[in-house]
Parts: structure tokens; C-alpha cells; sequence
């Protein structure tokens, strides 16, 4: 009989496209969470967590990249017939949870949603497959009010949460002018040439002004040589796509003006102009003006999706990529008006705007201003020099919890005290306690402050340090007192 062979071990490693979060990752995500939650909710929006999973008819679109299966969303059929879906973003479900649940909601409904969404691209460098978002959504409203709320408040939470006045912009623009531009273009019903201005359009901060120009028309040579058709319109068609690229003026105004140039006599090209301008104005009567909120036509994100106003925060300052070659750090947040999401479900059109936040890259832009510290303190260690005093070690550790100071016993091999100082070592702990036979007898404990005895062994010369010892012998019962007075002097 053939001996039968052993199942290989798996591999512990992550999926491409994923990856684990540890500690330090963790806390800081959901104190920016916290923060984050804290603007919305003060702005009157309220939480909601919807199921991570959907069905692929309540998800409605999928996602452009068709290479991968499913078309971009992670999905699977039931044994009943059904496929389900994990939510590729958080808005529509949100749709779903509307029309579902319209008749108990108030109207107005506005929800803010945080968590992570999965998309089943092809992952690459700084690009994940599982990622957390974070939205903020009005549903039953057509006012613009409610744009330039939701424009206000992204403004709110970059500050909230440490990108200072100067370090970012919020764009606005608007597809109903966008949609008099092509208007005044005479593209008529032409929805392929549509789609292929719109996409020339996109190409705009890549190519600036001349290469739309060439792609409106005959084509271009792309950087590699290579010959890229153009759309094949006349100057005299182009005209108007280039001047509305180029209307951003010296203020609100000058671009507002040069706009209505650019949509000729379009009526829904000026419903967005007329729609940026109260815009402008209500944001100016909030106290937000050009130095943190802008119009912008070069904001061209999504305009296959949105119906209404767009915007997208975009952080100024200046980073190194990879190669060493300085560039702005880029977007962090969009959104924009989508008046034809709900009506998927209800048959009725529902107004309805919002605005999603990608936390991992906020989160990535204040670790590149210096903003998040690269490590986190961890807890006081309380080590075991008596095994059989256990007891008397969790009494300690319960009194520094109580007094808020996080805290834990070590609880590993006790064979080698050695061992245990390293361990708090390896946890970044700031304070290590002592209590032998001898130092129970006499009723005191040895408090180390491991962040000072850092500094001195990484010193050349114990001179600065001689009037700064690194460990304290104290009574007992200022144990509490003394760990606090340590945390105090180094500030955590």
C-alpha cells in the first residue's frame, strides 16, 4: 500500500493586493476615524454601518477594470442562485439602504459611513485591494446648499485632523457645464465622440493645453513615440473644451465669467455656472473663501457618474517620490453630486451628494509632514521576579490601569530576567517595574525610566547624564505617582 503523502503546509503569506495592519497602524486609523466622525457629526450627519456584502443587482455598476473576474468586484454565487458582492465603495449601498428603508428615514437622510471596501484590481505599488474610505452623504436634497455643506466640511476635516490652511485646496466644477460645453461643441447625439472628449479631457493635467489640443484633433506622438489617434474634431469645435480647461481666473469671479464664455448660449451650461456662483457665495458667507475652497474647471473626476457639482481636496505641499523627484502629494478626497443613484431602486429620481475620504492616504500624507510618529509608546511593563507572587504584580498593574496609565505584566518565560527587559525593549515601553524578595521586604519597588536609559546608552559620555539617574527606588504606595511623574517629563 502506498504511503499516503502529507498535505503541504500552507504559505503564511498575505494575498497580493493585501496587506496586515499592526499596532501603531491600527490606533492611528481610528483616532483619525475619531476625528473624522467628530466634524461629521457635529455637522449633523448621522452614523450608519451597512452590511459589507450586497447583492451584485443592488451594487449596479461594477468597476472599469474588466480584465479581472467579475469585473473588478469580489463576488461569488449562492447555492440558491444569488451572487453576492463585498461593497466596492460605500456609496451604493447606501442607495440600497435609502430606497429600503425611505419610509422611516427623514428626509433629508444624512448619514456619514466609515469602513473598509474591497476591489478586485490588479494591485501594484501603494495600490490595495482592501482599503478603509470614509463618507459623508445628503440623500432627499436638491439644494446646493448641501454641495457647498459637504465642501465646507471636507475643509473642516482636513483641518481636524492636521493638514493646516495651506496645505490643501477644495475644487470645484460642475458637469452641467461641462455638458454646455459639448452642447456648444454641436456634438449632438454623437455619444461615442462625447465619451472620447470626455475622456481627452481627463488627459488635461497630463498633457496641458497643446496635447488636448492635438488629441481633440488629429492625434499626437505620446512620450514613447508612439501614434495616438484623435478624436477628429475642427479647431473651431475644440475651441470650446480648451476654453473651458483654461477658464480658472485670478478669483471666483474671472473663472465664473470666462465659464459663461465657454458654454456660449447653453441653458445647462449656465444652470452650473449659475450653480458654482451660489456656491461661491454661500461658502463666502461661511467665511471659506478662495484660500481653502476654489473653483477649479480642471476638476474633471468621474463625470460618467456625477450630474451636479464635483470636488475634490487636493494636498499642495510638496513630497519625494520614489525616485527622489519632488511633486504634490495629490487628492485625498472627492465626491459630487449623483441625483440618479436611488433612482435604480424607487423608479423616482432622488437628489443626493457626498463626498468620500481616503483615510490610508491622509493617513500617508501626515506621516510625510512629520505629522504621525513613526512608533508608538507602548505600556508600562510590570516584570516577575517571584512566580508565586503573581498576585502581587496584577494588584500593581490594576492600580496603574485605574489611574489611566496603560499597563500590562509580563507573562512569559521567567527564566531569564534579562529576557523580560528586553521584551519591554522590543514593546517601546517607557517604564519597567521592579519588586524582588528584598524590595518586598522593605516595602519599596525599583521604577526604570527605559526611554532616559535609551538616551544614556546611546551616548558617548555619561557626563550630561550623572544628575539624571534612570532608575528609582520609591515606597509602594507612590508606585502610581512616580510612573506618572516619568510619562509627565517625556510628555506621553
Amino acid at each position: 500500500m502506498a504511503k499516503q503523502k502529507k498535505a503541504p503546509r500552507p504559505k503564511a503569506e498575505t494575498p497580493k493586493g493585501f496587506r496586515d495592519y499592526f499596532g501603531h497602524e491600527v490606533t492611528t486609523r481610528a483616532e483619525m476615524l475619531r476625528q473624522i466622525a467628530g466634524v461629521y457629526h457635529r455637522y449633523g450627519f448621522d452614523a450608519l454601518e451597512s452590511s459589507a456584502v450586497e447583492t451584485v443587482e443592488a451594487l449596479g455598476k461594477f468597476l472599469p477594470d474588466v480584465d479581472r473576474p467579475n469585473e473588478g468586484v469580489f463576488a461569488w454565487q449562492e447555492d440558491e442562485g444569488d451572487w453576492l458582492a463585498l461593497r466596492y465603495d460605500l456609496t451604493a449601498p447606501l442607495a440600497r439602504v435609502y430606497a429600503q428603508h425611505r419610509n422611516d428615514l427623514p428626509t433629508p437622510y444624512r448619514r456619514y459611513a466609515m469602513g473598509p471596501v474591497w476591489r478586485n484590481e490588479k494591485p501594484g505599488p501603494g495600490r490595495f485591494r482592501q482599503f478603509y474610505q470614509c463618507d459623508a452623504d445628503t440623500v432627499g436634497s436638491g439644494s446646493v446648499a448641501a454641495d457647498a455643506e459637504i465642501c465646507a466640511m471636507l475643509a473642516d476635516t482636513l483641518e481636524e485632523v492636521g493638514i493646516p490652511r495651506g496645505d490643501y485646496v477644495v475644487r470645484v466644477n460642475n458637469r452641467k457645464v461641462l455638458n454646455g460645453v459639448l452642447e456648444a461643441m454641436g456634438l449632438g447625439d454623437d455619444q461615442d465622440k462625447r465619451d472620447a472628449v470626455l475622456r481627452t479631457i481627463d488627459k488635461f493635467d497630463k498633457v496641458g493645453e497643446a496635447g488636448v489640443r492635438e488629441l481633440l484633433g488629429k492625434g499626437r506622438l505620446d512620450a514613447s513615440g508612439a501614434y495616438i489617434d484623435g478624436v477628429g474634431l475642427s479647431d473651431e469645435q475644440a475651441g470650446p473644451v480648451v476654453a473651458f480647461l483654461t477658464s480658472k481666473g485670478a478669483d471666483n469671479a474671472a473663472t465664473l465669467t470666462n465659464l459663461r464664455a465657454a458654454i456660449g448660449g447653453s441653458a445647462i451650461g449656465g444652470e452650473g455656472v449659475d450653480e458654482l456662483e451660489q456656491i461661491a457665495d454661500l461658502l463666502a458667507a461661511q467665511g471659506y473663501g478662495p484660500d481653502r475652497i476654489v473653483i477649479d474647471p480642471s476638476v474633471v473626476r468621474g463625470l460618467g457618474y456625477y450630474t451636479g457639482p464635483v470636488f475634490e481636496a487636493e494636498l499642495t505641499f510638496e513630497i519625494f517620490d520614489e525616485k527622489g523627484r519632488k511633486r504634490q502629494f495629490g487628492s485625498v478626497a472627492g465626491g459630487g453630486r449623483y441625483d440618479d443613484l436611488v433612482k435604480r431602486f424607487t423608479g423616482q429620481a432622488v437628489p443626493a451628494t457626498g463626498v468620500s475620504i481616503g483615510v490610508d492616504r491622509l493617513l500617508a500624507a501626515l506621516r510625510e509632514k512629520g505629522r504621525i510618529e513613526a512608533r508608538e509608546v507602548g505600556p508600562v511593563v510590570v516584570t516577575v521576579m517571584d512566580r508565586d507572587r503573581m498576585a502581587d504584580y496584577q494588584a500593581m498593574v490594576a492600580e496603574l490601569r485605574q489611574a489611566g496609565i496603560r499597563a500590562e505584566v509580563y507573562l512569559g518565560n521567567l527564566k531569564n530576567f534579562g529576557n523580560q527587559l528586553k521584551y519591554a525593549d522590543r514593546r517601546q515601553s517607557p517604564v519597567a517595574v521592579i519588586e524582588g524578595g528584598d524590595e518586598k521586604d522593605r516595602g519599596v519597588v525599583q521604577i526604570k525610566d527605559l526611554i532616559l536609559g535609551a538616551q544614556i546608552a546611546e551616548t558617548a559620555t555619561l557626563e550630561e547624564w550623572k544628575d539624571r539617574p534612570s532608575q528609582f527606588e520609591v515606597p509602594r504606595d507612590q508606585l502610581v505617582a512616580k510612573v506618572r511623574e516619568i510619562l509627565d517629563a517625556h510628555g506621553l
